[in-house]
């Protein structure tokens, strides 16, 4: 049994950390089902534009290994997949309520039939069920502010990858723009959470991803940490206004 006794944050709450991966599962087990719906009412649908933004600077093309972490309902996958037919393109994802949310979504048309350009496994960001150097590229969208220790997995994104390999995060993040911060705040704390009740039918869960947002590091905090890791020739780019950005980085 585990003796692990150190703690870290769940939105704001401190929580052992050996628990924390629990309670994740738990949140996304509750949400799976709703979870693209809720993305598109919480964000206008803007986070599509996001996720094209990502994919668009990533650039994909070739054969290949690209591996999506945190990506159970295949968002960034399918984009991968149709933008670069010859890729294989591997989903981990900690939750298997949300793989199986993705799974279907293939089943159903998503990737017009060709359901095995899109393979999908159970893991951790902190722990990747994968050899060293073996995906020519990483992406996490909206999944590392999630993970227990942010720069393990920064560390693990690093393994994977091979030498000339790029690392890409959209993650929610700190504004930019004065004023804009308080009104996303009266946004994020009192409609985020109700609108969570009423589709998705969990106030809690809507209520910890507003607060895992807010405990989430700032742009150049991420993006030294990222370096830290060894990631190199890192960049940053805000995404309307700060409410999200992409932090670019590369095995060298």
């Amino acid at each position: 049994m585990s003796t692990d006794t150190s703690e870290t944050w769940f939105g704001f709450r401190r929580v052992e950390a050996r628990e924390k991966p629990r309670l994740v599962r738990g949140v996304f087990d509750s949400v799976a089902a709703r979870y693209d719906l809720m993305n598109d009412l919480m964000s206008g649908g803007v986070h599509r534009v996001w996720k094209d933004g990502m994919v668009g600077w990533l650039a994909p093309r070739g054969a290949g290994v690209h591996l999506d972490v945190a990506g159970g309902t295949g968002d960034i996958a399918f984009r991968i997949a149709r933008r670069a037919p010859e890729k294989t393109v591997l989903v981990c994802d900690l939750t298997p309520a949300m793989l199986e949310v993705g799974r279907d979504r293939a089943l159903n048309g998503a990737l017009g039939g060709d359901v095995g350009r899109v393979r999908w496994v159970a893991g951790d960001a902190q722990s990747l069920p994968l050899p060293d150097r073996s995906v020519d590229a990483y992406t996490i969208a909206f999944g590392l502010r999630n993970v227990t220790d942010i720069d393990r997995a920064l560390a693990e994104a690093r393994r994977v990858l091979r030498p000339g390999g790029r690392f890409l995060c959209l993650e929610f993040s700190h504004v930019t723009v004065p004023g804009l911060d308080r009104l996303y705040d009266l946004f994020s704390f009192q409609v985020l959470p109700r609108l969570g009740a009423v589709v998705a039918r969990d106030r809690e869960s809507y209520q910890y991803l507003v607060e895992s947002i807010r405990r989430f590091p700032a742009q150049q905090e991420l993006a030294e940490r990222m370096a830290a890791a060894g990631l190199r020739r890192v960049q940053v780019r805000n995404l309307s206004g700060g409410i999200a950005a992409l932090h670019s980085g590369w095995r060298l």
